[in-house]
This record gives C-alpha cells, structure tokens and sequence, in this order.
C-alpha cells in the first residue's frame, strides 16, 4: 500500500507523462496540418513531407508513443511497487 506521499508522487509522474504524450500527439495531429504548405516544400521518400505525414508519418509517431507510453508507466509502476504481476 502506498503512503499519501507515494501516491501523490506516481499520480504527478502519470500525469507528467500523459502531458508530454498528449502534447506531441496534438503538435502531430494538428501542428503537421497548420504547417503542411511549408512541410510540402520538404520531399521525403519521393512525396512530400506534408503529405507522408498525414498518409504514415502521424502513423508512425503515433504507434512510438503508445510504446514509449507504455514502457514509462511499466517503469513506473515498479519504481512504485504498483506493477501488475
């Protein structure tokens, strides 16, 4: 059972970590589209870049953060002595 103190402590960490995720994920969800006219001037793989980020580059960076997601709350559940068994 965690004290006051540890659980206040993994809850600020969790939602530390649930800023950051929420952050990218919008800067990539809607920063790329806000700025696609200047992305498009940048050619990746052949396409532009405005475009590989809409059609697999958001793809991509979303499928990273769901694991990095995932592997920080496992860090941090046994840091916190929370971890499923």
């Amino acid at each position: 059972m965690l004290t006051k103190e540890q659980l206040e402590s993994y809850w600020r960490e969790n939602r530390r970590l649930m800023v950051v995720v929420l952050v990218i994920w919008a800067f990539v969800s809607y920063g790329a589209a806000l700025v696609s006219n200047w992305l498009n001037k940048i050619v990746l793989f052949g396409f532009p870049l405005g475009y590989y980020m809409g059609a697999q580059g958001a793809l991509i960076v979303f499928l990273l953060l769901i694991i990095w997601y995932a592997k920080s709350m496992d860090e941090t559940d046994k840091k916190y002595g929370v971890e499923e068994e």
